[in-house]
């Protein structure tokens, strides 16, 4: 008997990284190999960039919406990051995971935490950069933030680096190309375990 693979639920996939690890890098890398991945866009209360569009980098809102989401419970999990709130729907989770679909969410580490709460299933992806010196280079490097920013960014990344033994997986992005591999191969274990377990059940 074969399994209804209408049935398997998604699996979460979290990736999380100090600013300057080369996260977003290697989501779009896991984005290209698994088409069928679904990502799921955050959103913020910080205002839109240079380059980026809404609801395909974030879904910008105002901050009175977001709090009133908070008071709702409409989050899956919620932070206040230099001075911005960013989100993820629970109902776009839920309804994604029903159905059967991977989804990948690129969020810190205390929204980590808030997500495993919920859902203690995912898997959670830890990204380092390969120095402190070079995280520091690439962070400066970026030309868009003040000297204040980027001591505040850089406080923040030995806090999170902190904290990385809380995930399953750590990857150190020194080579790029590595990374990539050993993420999707990640990735793809997860993916081969679920559908095993689903035979074995049938």
């Amino acid at each position: 008997m074969n399994p209804d693979n209408s049935l398997i639920k998604g699996r979460l996939f979290i990736l999380s990284a100090p600013s300057g690890a080369g996260k977003t890098t290697l989501c779009r890398a896991l984005m290209k190999h698994f088409n069928d991945m679904i990502y799921s866009v955050s959103y913020t209360t910080r205002e839109l960039r240079k380059g980026e569009l809404s609801g395909v980098d974030y879904h910008f809102i105002s901050k009175e919406d977001f709090t009133g989401k908070i008071k709702e419970g409409k989050w899956a999990e919620w932070a206040k990051v230099h001075g911005n709130y960013y989100g993820t729907s629970a109902e776009f989770l839920n309804k994604m995971l029903a159905s059967g679909r991977d989804v990948l969410l690129d969020i810190d580490v205390e929204g980590t935490m808030q997500i495993v709460k919920k859902y203690p299933d995912s898997i959670t992806i830890f990204i380092m950069p390969p120095t402190p010196e070079i995280l520091r280079k690439r962070i400066e490097s970026r030309g868009a933030d003040s000297r204040d920013v980027i001591e505040m960014r850089l406080n923040n990344a030995e806090r999170e680096i902190s904290q990385r033994d809380l995930y399953k997986h750590v990857i150190v992005n020194d080579c790029l190309d590595e990374a990539i591999a050993e993420i999707v191969s990640i990735v793809e274990m997860y993916r081969v375990q679920r559908h095993y377990d689903a035979k074995r059940e049938a």
